[in-house]
Protein backbone atom coordinates (compact mmCIF):
# COMPACT_ATOMS: atom_id res chain seq x y z
CA UNK A 1 0.00 0.00 0.00
CA UNK A 2 2.70 2.57 1.12
CA UNK A 3 4.62 2.07 -2.29
CA UNK A 4 1.73 1.38 -4.63
CA UNK A 5 -1.84 2.35 -3.54
CA UNK A 6 -1.37 5.17 -1.27
CA UNK A 7 1.42 7.22 -4.03
CA UNK A 8 -1.11 6.55 -6.91
CA UNK A 9 -4.24 8.19 -4.66
CA UNK A 10 -1.93 10.85 -3.14
CA UNK A 11 -1.01 12.13 -6.87
CA UNK A 12 -4.74 12.02 -7.99
CA UNK A 13 -6.02 14.01 -5.30
CA UNK A 14 -3.01 16.54 -5.63
CA UNK A 15 -2.57 16.67 -8.92
CA UNK A 16 -3.45 20.26 -10.53
CA UNK A 17 -5.56 18.53 -13.49
CA UNK A 18 -8.44 17.03 -13.56
CA UNK A 19 -7.94 13.12 -13.42
CA UNK A 20 -10.68 11.54 -15.59
CA UNK A 21 -11.43 7.79 -14.94
CA UNK A 22 -13.27 5.64 -17.58
CA UNK A 23 -13.98 1.95 -15.56
CA UNK A 24 -15.02 -0.76 -18.61
CA UNK A 25 -15.53 -3.66 -16.75
CA UNK A 26 -14.92 -4.90 -13.07
CA UNK A 27 -13.49 -2.11 -11.05
CA UNK A 28 -12.46 -4.64 -8.09
CA UNK A 29 -11.17 -3.45 -4.65
CA UNK A 30 -8.21 -0.86 -5.05
CA UNK A 31 -9.35 -0.60 -8.40
CA UNK A 32 -12.38 0.36 -7.39
CA UNK A 33 -11.08 2.85 -4.96
CA UNK A 34 -8.51 4.37 -7.43
CA UNK A 35 -11.98 5.37 -9.83
CA UNK A 36 -13.64 6.68 -6.68
CA UNK A 37 -10.40 8.98 -6.19
CA UNK A 38 -10.84 10.26 -9.68
CA UNK A 39 -12.18 13.74 -10.27
CA UNK A 40 -14.75 12.30 -13.12
CA UNK A 41 -16.13 8.98 -13.20
CA UNK A 42 -17.59 7.43 -16.25
CA UNK A 43 -18.02 4.31 -16.68
CA UNK A 44 -19.58 1.46 -19.25
CA UNK A 45 -22.54 0.38 -19.04
CA UNK A 46 -21.09 -2.78 -18.63
CA UNK A 47 -18.77 -2.07 -15.89
CA UNK A 48 -19.47 -2.49 -12.23
CA UNK A 49 -17.77 -1.37 -8.54
CA UNK A 50 -16.98 -4.28 -5.81
CA UNK A 51 -15.73 -3.38 -2.92
CA UNK A 52 -14.05 -7.39 -2.70
CA UNK A 53 -11.74 -6.80 0.73
CA UNK A 54 -14.37 -8.80 3.01
CA UNK A 55 -13.78 -11.58 0.96
CA UNK A 56 -10.04 -11.57 2.03
CA UNK A 57 -10.68 -11.01 5.09
CA UNK A 58 -9.10 -7.44 5.02
CA UNK A 59 -9.90 -3.66 4.83
CA UNK A 60 -10.76 -1.47 2.42
CA UNK A 61 -7.11 0.68 1.27
CA UNK A 62 -6.59 3.16 -1.61
CA UNK A 63 -8.81 5.55 -0.07
CA UNK A 64 -11.84 3.84 0.28
CA UNK A 65 -12.91 4.14 3.29
CA UNK A 66 -12.23 7.88 2.76
CA UNK A 67 -13.78 8.53 -0.40
CA UNK A 68 -16.99 5.43 -0.37
CA UNK A 69 -18.47 7.12 2.82
CA UNK A 70 -18.45 10.73 1.33
CA UNK A 71 -20.32 9.71 -2.11
CA UNK A 72 -22.57 7.29 -0.98
CA UNK A 73 -23.03 7.57 2.58
CA UNK A 74 -22.15 5.92 5.68
CA UNK A 75 -24.88 3.43 5.68
CA UNK A 76 -24.47 2.46 1.90
CA UNK A 77 -20.69 2.83 2.31
CA UNK A 78 -20.50 0.16 5.24
CA UNK A 79 -23.14 -2.55 3.82
CA UNK A 80 -21.11 -2.03 0.22
CA UNK A 81 -17.81 -2.94 2.40
CA UNK A 82 -18.98 -5.47 4.76
CA UNK A 83 -21.01 -7.42 2.13
CA UNK A 84 -18.73 -6.98 -1.05
CA UNK A 85 -22.18 -6.29 -3.24
CA UNK A 86 -21.29 -5.45 -7.01
CA UNK A 87 -22.63 -2.30 -7.56
CA UNK A 88 -23.45 -2.33 -11.33
CA UNK A 89 -22.55 1.53 -13.20
CA UNK A 90 -26.27 2.32 -13.78
CA UNK A 91 -26.32 1.98 -9.78
CA UNK A 92 -23.33 3.84 -9.02
CA UNK A 93 -24.71 6.56 -10.82
CA UNK A 94 -27.74 6.53 -9.26
CA UNK A 95 -25.94 6.57 -6.02
CA UNK A 96 -23.09 9.13 -6.76
CA UNK A 97 -20.62 7.01 -6.80
CA UNK A 98 -19.78 8.38 -10.95
CA UNK A 99 -20.94 10.59 -12.71
CA UNK A 100 -22.23 9.25 -16.10
CA UNK A 101 -22.85 5.54 -17.70
CA UNK A 102 -21.66 4.97 -21.22
CA UNK A 103 -22.15 2.87 -23.80
CA UNK A 104 -19.14 0.24 -24.00
CA UNK A 105 -18.08 1.20 -27.36
CA UNK A 106 -17.95 5.06 -26.93
CA UNK A 107 -16.44 4.85 -23.42
CA UNK A 108 -13.25 5.81 -24.45
CA UNK A 109 -14.13 8.25 -27.50
CA UNK A 110 -16.57 9.67 -24.63
CA UNK A 111 -13.33 9.97 -22.08
CA UNK A 112 -11.31 11.38 -24.28
CA UNK A 113 -13.81 13.86 -26.04
CA UNK A 114 -14.20 15.14 -21.73
CA UNK A 115 -10.19 15.54 -21.23
CA UNK A 116 -10.34 17.74 -24.71
CA UNK A 117 -13.29 19.66 -23.36
CA UNK A 118 -11.57 20.18 -19.86
CA UNK A 119 -7.88 21.41 -21.27
CA UNK A 120 -9.74 23.84 -22.95
CA UNK A 121 -11.08 25.31 -19.79
CA UNK A 122 -9.38 27.44 -16.94
CA UNK A 123 -7.29 24.70 -16.04
CA UNK A 124 -5.50 26.84 -13.41
CA UNK A 125 -9.28 27.39 -12.05
CA UNK A 126 -9.63 24.01 -11.57
CA UNK A 127 -6.52 23.86 -10.02
CA UNK A 128 -7.80 25.96 -7.29
CA UNK A 129 -11.18 24.09 -7.26
CA UNK A 130 -9.59 20.97 -6.65
CA UNK A 131 -7.38 22.38 -3.43
CA UNK A 132 -10.71 23.55 -2.34
CA UNK A 133 -12.43 20.61 -2.59
CA UNK A 134 -9.97 18.52 -1.17
CA UNK A 135 -10.00 21.11 1.98
CA UNK A 136 -13.73 20.99 2.54
CA UNK A 137 -13.48 17.45 3.90
CA UNK A 138 -11.54 18.77 6.78
CA UNK A 139 -13.20 22.03 7.55
CA UNK A 140 -16.23 23.34 8.82
CA UNK A 141 -17.92 26.09 6.75
CA UNK A 142 -16.63 29.03 8.38
CA UNK A 143 -13.09 27.55 7.70
CA UNK A 144 -14.30 26.70 4.43
CA UNK A 145 -15.63 30.27 3.33
CA UNK A 146 -12.10 31.40 3.91
CA UNK A 147 -10.10 29.38 2.10
CA UNK A 148 -12.99 29.88 -1.07
CA UNK A 149 -12.01 33.39 -0.17
CA UNK A 150 -8.26 32.98 -0.30
CA UNK A 151 -8.42 30.36 -3.77
CA UNK A 152 -10.92 33.12 -5.16
CA UNK A 153 -7.95 36.43 -5.01
CA UNK A 154 -5.62 33.71 -6.39
CA UNK A 155 -8.05 33.11 -9.23
CA UNK A 156 -8.58 36.94 -9.79
CA UNK A 157 -5.35 37.28 -10.64
CA UNK A 158 -4.61 34.52 -13.45
CA UNK A 159 -4.48 35.47 -17.03
CA UNK A 160 -7.44 32.84 -17.66
CA UNK A 161 -9.55 35.22 -15.02
CA UNK A 162 -8.73 38.21 -17.68
CA UNK A 163 -9.22 36.09 -20.78
CA UNK A 164 -12.29 34.47 -19.00
CA UNK A 165 -13.69 38.73 -18.69
CA UNK A 166 -12.42 39.99 -21.71
CA UNK A 167 -14.37 37.13 -23.56
CA UNK A 168 -17.57 37.11 -21.62
CA UNK A 169 -17.45 41.23 -22.45
CA UNK A 170 -16.90 40.68 -25.98
CA UNK A 171 -19.50 38.14 -26.65
CA UNK A 172 -16.80 35.42 -27.39
CA UNK A 173 -15.68 32.16 -26.45
CA UNK A 174 -13.20 32.52 -24.49
CA UNK A 175 -9.48 30.80 -25.32
CA UNK A 176 -7.49 29.77 -21.78
CA UNK A 177 -4.01 28.88 -21.34
CA UNK A 178 -3.68 27.66 -17.63
CA UNK A 179 -1.61 30.84 -16.56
Amino acid sequence: MRDLWNPIIRRIRQWEKPVIAAVNGVAAGAGANVALACDIVLASRSASFIQAFSKLGIIPDSGGTFFLPRLVGTARATALMFLGDKVPAAQAAEWGMIWRVCEPETLLAEAEALALQLAAQPTRGFALTKQAINASVTRDVVAQLDEEERLQREAGRTQDFVEGIRAFLEKRTPEFRGE
